[in-house]
């Protein structure tokens, strides 16, 4: 059975607290996920067994916290307090096997019919774009037999723990962005052992968030495209099942609902298995730093903006995958500042 852990905050103190809906169970002796795992990690304990056995604490309304009613609100389910640089936030892309259709939206529209056929028909059909080799590379080599290495997929870079929002905070459209589009996923959160060997705490649901529109107008574009604020939770769930994940995402405009798409994550919809990203991910020995931690979003299904959504400041991006517990609902912030030139300054 899954565990379902939220980190909270009164302002001055913090929590961990155990998911049992309608309530939070809090847990006693820890005051982040980061110190649970790092305890379960020197002491070779599992940790959903340990966080069990320590929630006998102050139980709290989920409900209370989740609308903003109670002096405790929600914290973003994983972080390295106060040492954000130890977090590292990253990603996938062309993982999942409807994202190649949105990204050849946003590259190449016209040829959208030349993109089903070559689904259908992947051996049959010629991709001509960086893009589509990559996803075909996927859908040959991204599910190796056991003990083996795949292809590399795709990798970003999206910033550090402070890039990192909490549910309910905004996603900020930066003044020198060209768009800001949310993009619905699922995303693992690691922390590296003091000998170097990484393992995974969690999943929870993300928003990655991205300029898009910045993207279109050439791939190259991708790296600066994705060095935007992102969010996760609000539930890190321990022992997930990610076979086959359906979920939802939508974007709230006022009292109505201006988009919506029923999406789907997990290894039955990816062109690449699970073990096969983490061993892409972590073959780099930069990334295995001890007590270092690891956000990496395991790539989208769809987005609003492959259907001509332009999100507005105000708007709300709300994503949902079914076994993650309650929906993370985030706001947009478009920044209305002018543009400021950075001038670095010499030290000579």
């Amino acid at each position: 059975m899954p565990l379902h852990l939220v980190q909270l905050s009164d302002g001055n103190n913090r929590r961990v607290a155990l998911v049992e809906e309608p309530h939070l169970r809090c847990l006693d002796g820890v005051s982040s996920v980061y110190e649970l795992a790092q305890y379960c990690l020197q002491k070779s304990t599992p940790l959903a067994r340990h966080a069990a056995s320590i929630a006998t604490g102050e139980a709290l309304s989920y409900e209370d916290v989740y609308l903003g009613r109670s002096p405790w609100h929600l914290l973003a389910p994983i972080d390295v307090p106060d040492q954000p640089s130890r977090l590292l936030v990253s990603g996938t892309g062309l993982t999942h096997l409807g994202s190649a259709r949105e990204r050849q939206a946003m590259h190449l529209a016209d040829r959208n019919n030349e993109l089903a056929q070559a689904e259908a028909e992947p051996k049959k059909k010629e991709i001509l774009t960086d893009s589509m080799r990559m996803f075909q590379w996927g859908i040959e080599h991204g599910r190796p037999p056991e003990g083996q290495a795949g292809i590399a997929p795709e990798w970003f870079y999206k910033g550090d723990g402070s890039c990192l929002r909490a549910p309910f905070e905004p996603l900020d459209i930066p003044s020198h962005a060209e768009d800001g589009g949310e993009e619905a996923e699922l995303a693992g959160v690691y922390i590296i052992a003091a000998d170097g060997s990484p393992f995974r705490i969690g999943m929870a649901q993300g928003n990655e968030f991205s300029d898009h529109l910045f993207e279109k107008r050439n791939y190259l574009n991708l790296a600066g495209s994705k060095l935007r604020t992102c969010s996760l939770g609000p539930e890190l769930v321990i022992g997930a099942d990610f076979t086959d994940v359906p979920g939802h995402v939508r974007i709230e405009r006022g009292a109505s609902t201006l988009w919506q798409k029923a999406i789907a994550s997990g290894e039955n919809n990816m062109a690449h298995s699970l073990a096969n990203l983490e061993h892409h991910h972590f073959k780099f020995a930069g990334h295995r730093q001890p007590g270092s931690v690891h956000v990496h979003f395991y790539g989208a299904d769809a987005l609003s903006f492959g259907e001509g959504v332009v999100l507005q400041d105000g708007d709300v991006a709300e994503v949902r995958f079914q076994g993650f517990g309650r929906a993370l609902r985030n706001p947009i912030h478009r920044e209305t500042a002018p543009d400021q030139l950075i001038r670095v300054k010499s030290l000579a």
